[in-house]
């Protein structure tokens, strides 16, 4: 397996949904296309953004660049006409009810949404996530809740998949295969880096399962959208196909599938194998994102 770089390892732990400098592609994957851009300019991929189609667009959640270039993206295809469900990461799928309600009381109020549907605003910058919502609005877009439940991933931590979800949800989210030695490797060494290494060893299975289950939830909700089309936006560590939503996604709908990465210089070469298309922006000025991180105590 390769070691990810310094500079690669950092951002990895300011965006625990980043970029992983490794590329564990499955069988039969394709060569990806690339889509390079700093502005606002259509990509070629844009014009896949129509109908039916299922479509995931990354980011790193701090790069400001990013959000600027997807939300132009999805403005230009919703003024051309597409009219996908929107599902959002930022918004956990028990808060989904509160989400419908803001609508009912204030159709056109993104702020009144976000208030309602995020306690606490959950640790998300909602400056880069508002417009996105805005335009859900304006548009009168189906607006879904993307990530599993906060307690549900918080009981995944110590429980098996069985004990959270019930035997026949897991089945019903594909969570009963077996995952791929290779998959839970590389997903096992995301959370490690992701954390500075100062997890204690027996909790890193129980994250790596809630990522698992963070996936299969949002692929079962692009799943049950593909029919109008739909759109999920979500940090790259999601969008990626050869780790990511991508992988629990089945049959024609899996087919459909197209995943745009939001990546940064330098990840251009490891991001090649994880996306269809990406699009390449500046990194913003960071701080060390482990200097608040203690190792973990001797057992």
């Amino acid at each position: 397996m390769t070691s990810m770089t310094l500079s690669s390892r950092r951002r990895w732990i300011q965006n625990a949904a980043g970029l992983l400098a490794v590329s564990v592609v499955p069988a039969g994957l394709s060569a990806c296309a690339s889509a390079h851009s700093q502005a606002d300019d259509p990509e070629p991929w844009e014009s896949r953004l129509t109908g039916r189609a299922v479509v995931l667009l990354g980011e790193h959640h701090d790069n400001p660049v990013h959000h600027r270039l997807r939300l132009a993206t999805l403005e230009r295809v919703v003024a051309a006409g597409w009219r996908p469900a929107v599902l959002m990461e930022q918004f956990d799928t028990d808060r989904q009810p509160d989400i419908d309600r803001a609508r009912s009381e204030r159709p056109l109020d993104a702020q009144h949404l976000i208030d309602g549907a995020t306690p606490a605003r959950g640790g998300w910058n909602w400056t880069f996530y508002r417009p996105v919502v805005e335009l859900a609005l304006k548009a009168g877009l189906p607006l879904f809740a993307a990530n599993l439940a906060r307690t549900s991933a918080q009981q995944l931590v110590r429980r098996s998949f069985d004990e959270v979800f019930g035997a026949e949800r897991v089945r019903a989210l594909g969570l009963d295969a077996p995952i791929a030695a290779d998959w839970q490797a590389v997903q096992q060494e995301i959370i490690e880096a992701s954390h500075c290494g100062a997890l204690p060893a027996s909790v890193v299975p129980g994250m790596v399962r809630a990522q698992f289950a963070r996936d299969a939830v949002m692929a079962e909700l692009m799943t049950r959208h593909a029919d109008r089309g739909v759109v999920l936006l979500a940090g790259n560590g999601h969008v990626r196909r050869d780790l990511g939503v991508p992988r629990w996604l089945r049959g024609e709908v899996a087919a459909r599938a197209w995943a745009v990465g939001y990546v940064e210089p330098g990840d251009e070469d490891s991001a090649g194998g994880a996306f269809d298309a990406i699009v390449v922006a500046p990194a913003p000025p960071r701080d060390d994102p482990c200097k608040n991180f203690k190792p973990p105590k001797a057992s």
